[in-house]
């Protein structure tokens, strides 16, 4: 016969209990010994407040020196910014400058001349490379025209101008159109311009613009109006 197998014996049930206790130990002394910390610390502040005075005080100058500086620097920049004149060629010149360089340079003037300006020229920006608003109120729109052959090389023609035409409102809610190039514009640019209200700053203009200290509303003729009913 054949012999019988003692039946396998069943694995004891873990003694949950007695981890869970272990566990409920261990979270009580390090509760414990945090709040001892805690209280040892309160104790010792209390005893020795003179350091949370040092420290408000140390903050409060550290907090008082960041300001400061960041006062003088926005003063230095306006300052920088108001003695900003360019000159077309020479070193440094626009005409030797990269487009990215001449959109900035731009950019700079409408700061120079008291304006909020940023260069937002990029792919698909809607045919504008800076838009500003100066202190009437006004909202510019402006593409840029760099050319590396500003008096041989060919003019900027109309169709950068209906591109413009159809953003510079519809996309950038903007109040005046502006192209600003170091070249010239072709002669139906000029035309079209005249007839649509958008505002051409050629090689000449630009001159004066940059290297002068008028603002570019009082250089071009025909600016809209200001926004809030002063006059430039």
């Amino acid at each position: 016969m054949a012999r019988r197998r003692p039946p396998a014996r069943r694995p004891r049930p873990r003694r949950a209990g007695r981890r869970d206790d272990v566990s409920w130990f261990v979270c009580a002394v390090v509760a414990f010994l945090v709040l001892s910390a805690v209280a040892a610390a309160l104790r010792w502040l209390a005893a020795n407040w003179w350091v949370l005075v040092v420290g408000a005080l140390a903050a409060g100058g550290a907090a008082a020196a960041v300001v400061r500086a960041r006062v003088l620097a926005a003063r230095e920049h306006r300052l920088r910014a108001a003695r900003l004149r360019l000159a077309l060629s020479g070193p440094g010149g626009l005409d030797h400058m990269k487009p990215d360089a001449f959109e900035f340079a731009v950019r700079d003037l409408f700061e120079r001349d008291g304006c909020r300006a940023r260069k937002v020229g990029r792919a698909n920006d809607q045919s504008v490379d800076v838009l500003a608003e100066d202190p009437m109120g006004r909202r510019w729109a402006v593409q840029c025209k760099h050319k590396q052959d500003p008096l041989g090389g060919r003019p900027v023609g109309v169709g950068v101008l209906y591109a413009l035409a159809g953003t510079y409102q519809r996309s950038h809610h903007a109040h005046v159109a502006v192209v600003v190039t170091n070249g010239r514009f072709s002669r139906d640019a000029h035309r079209w311009g005249a007839e649509h209200g958008v505002h051409l700053v050629d090689r000449t203009a630009l001159a004066r613009w940059a290297a002068g200290s008028r603002p570019l509303w009082n250089v071009l003729p025909r600016v809209p109006a200001p926004r809030d009913g002063r006059r430039n």
